[in-house]
Protein backbone atom coordinates (compact mmCIF):
# COMPACT_ATOMS: atom_id res chain seq x y z
CA UNK A 1 0.00 0.00 0.00
CA UNK A 2 2.84 2.39 0.89
CA UNK A 3 4.64 1.53 -2.34
CA UNK A 4 1.51 2.25 -4.41
CA UNK A 5 1.08 5.64 -2.77
CA UNK A 6 4.75 6.50 -3.29
CA UNK A 7 4.57 5.35 -6.91
CA UNK A 8 1.43 7.44 -7.52
CA UNK A 9 3.01 10.50 -5.88
CA UNK A 10 6.21 10.10 -7.90
CA UNK A 11 4.27 9.70 -11.15
CA UNK A 12 2.13 12.75 -10.43
CA UNK A 13 5.19 14.85 -9.60
CA UNK A 14 6.95 13.72 -12.79
CA UNK A 15 3.87 14.58 -14.87
CA UNK A 16 3.59 18.04 -13.33
CA UNK A 17 7.27 18.80 -13.85
CA UNK A 18 7.26 17.59 -17.45
CA UNK A 19 4.21 19.70 -18.31
CA UNK A 20 5.87 22.76 -16.75
CA UNK A 21 9.06 22.34 -18.77
CA UNK A 22 7.14 21.56 -21.96
CA UNK A 23 5.20 24.82 -21.60
CA UNK A 24 8.41 26.78 -21.07
CA UNK A 25 10.09 25.19 -24.08
CA UNK A 26 7.20 26.10 -26.38
CA UNK A 27 7.09 29.82 -25.47
CA UNK A 28 7.84 31.88 -28.60
CA UNK A 29 7.09 35.48 -29.51
CA UNK A 30 4.30 35.38 -32.10
CA UNK A 31 2.85 38.43 -33.82
CA UNK A 32 -0.65 39.09 -32.48
CA UNK A 33 -1.42 42.45 -34.11
CA UNK A 34 0.16 45.34 -35.95
CA UNK A 35 -0.51 48.92 -37.02
CA UNK A 36 -1.10 49.12 -39.90
CA UNK A 37 -2.86 45.78 -39.56
CA UNK A 38 -2.02 42.78 -41.70
CA UNK A 39 -3.87 42.76 -45.03
CA UNK A 40 -5.32 46.22 -44.32
CA UNK A 41 -5.61 49.29 -46.53
CA UNK A 42 -4.85 52.61 -44.87
CA UNK A 43 -5.93 56.03 -46.15
CA UNK A 44 -2.66 57.78 -45.29
CA UNK A 45 0.91 56.58 -44.93
CA UNK A 46 1.98 55.72 -41.38
CA UNK A 47 5.01 57.40 -39.82
CA UNK A 48 5.98 54.15 -38.13
CA UNK A 49 4.91 50.53 -37.80
CA UNK A 50 3.92 49.02 -34.46
CA UNK A 51 4.10 45.23 -34.05
CA UNK A 52 2.61 43.54 -30.96
CA UNK A 53 3.96 40.13 -29.88
CA UNK A 54 2.97 37.51 -27.31
CA UNK A 55 6.29 37.71 -25.42
CA UNK A 56 8.80 40.34 -24.34
CA UNK A 57 11.53 40.89 -26.95
CA UNK A 58 15.32 41.18 -26.91
CA UNK A 59 15.91 44.66 -28.39
CA UNK A 60 19.30 43.87 -29.95
CA UNK A 61 17.99 40.87 -31.89
CA UNK A 62 14.55 42.07 -32.98
CA UNK A 63 13.82 44.11 -36.10
CA UNK A 64 11.65 44.47 -39.18
CA UNK A 65 12.32 45.38 -42.80
CA UNK A 66 9.80 46.85 -45.22
CA UNK A 67 9.72 46.35 -49.00
CA UNK A 68 7.46 47.78 -51.67
CA UNK A 69 5.60 45.78 -54.33
CA UNK A 70 8.71 45.78 -56.58
CA UNK A 71 10.87 44.36 -53.78
CA UNK A 72 12.69 47.63 -53.11
CA UNK A 73 13.71 48.19 -49.51
CA UNK A 74 11.92 51.05 -47.75
CA UNK A 75 14.25 53.21 -45.64
CA UNK A 76 13.59 52.80 -41.92
CA UNK A 77 15.29 53.93 -38.78
CA UNK A 78 16.50 51.28 -36.33
CA UNK A 79 13.66 49.20 -34.90
CA UNK A 80 13.15 49.71 -31.17
CA UNK A 81 11.38 47.79 -28.44
CA UNK A 82 8.88 49.98 -26.58
CA UNK A 83 10.17 51.09 -23.17
CA UNK A 84 6.76 50.66 -21.53
CA UNK A 85 5.78 47.35 -23.17
CA UNK A 86 8.68 45.04 -24.06
CA UNK A 87 6.43 42.95 -26.32
CA UNK A 88 5.99 45.84 -28.78
CA UNK A 89 8.40 46.52 -31.66
CA UNK A 90 8.32 49.98 -33.27
CA UNK A 91 9.73 50.53 -36.76
CA UNK A 92 10.10 54.25 -37.64
CA UNK A 93 9.84 54.99 -41.37
CA UNK A 94 12.28 57.57 -42.78
CA UNK A 95 10.13 58.72 -45.69
CA UNK A 96 6.42 59.08 -46.42
CA UNK A 97 5.23 55.93 -48.18
CA UNK A 98 3.60 56.52 -51.57
CA UNK A 99 0.45 54.62 -52.51
CA UNK A 100 1.09 50.92 -52.95
CA UNK A 101 1.37 47.52 -51.31
CA UNK A 102 4.09 46.89 -48.71
CA UNK A 103 5.51 43.77 -47.10
CA UNK A 104 6.80 43.78 -43.53
CA UNK A 105 9.37 41.05 -42.80
CA UNK A 106 10.00 40.74 -39.08
CA UNK A 107 12.39 38.64 -37.03
CA UNK A 108 12.45 38.68 -33.25
CA UNK A 109 14.08 36.94 -30.33
CA UNK A 110 12.02 36.59 -27.17
CA UNK A 111 13.67 37.17 -23.80
CA UNK A 112 13.66 33.38 -23.34
CA UNK A 113 15.97 33.13 -26.38
CA UNK A 114 13.54 31.67 -28.91
CA UNK A 115 13.66 33.09 -32.45
CA UNK A 116 10.60 33.61 -34.63
CA UNK A 117 10.04 35.36 -37.92
CA UNK A 118 7.23 36.16 -40.27
CA UNK A 119 5.77 38.66 -42.65
CA UNK A 120 2.56 40.45 -43.54
CA UNK A 121 1.37 43.00 -46.06
CA UNK A 122 -0.57 46.25 -45.96
CA UNK A 123 -1.57 48.78 -48.59
CA UNK A 124 -1.42 52.58 -48.60
CA UNK A 125 -4.32 53.97 -50.63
Amino acid sequence: MKNNRLLTLTGTLALLLSSFFTTQAQAHAHLISAEPAAESTVESAPGHLTLHFTEALEPEFSAADVTDSQGNTVKTEKSVVDDTDKSVLIVPLEDVLPSGKYTVNWHVVAVDGHKTKGDYTFTVK
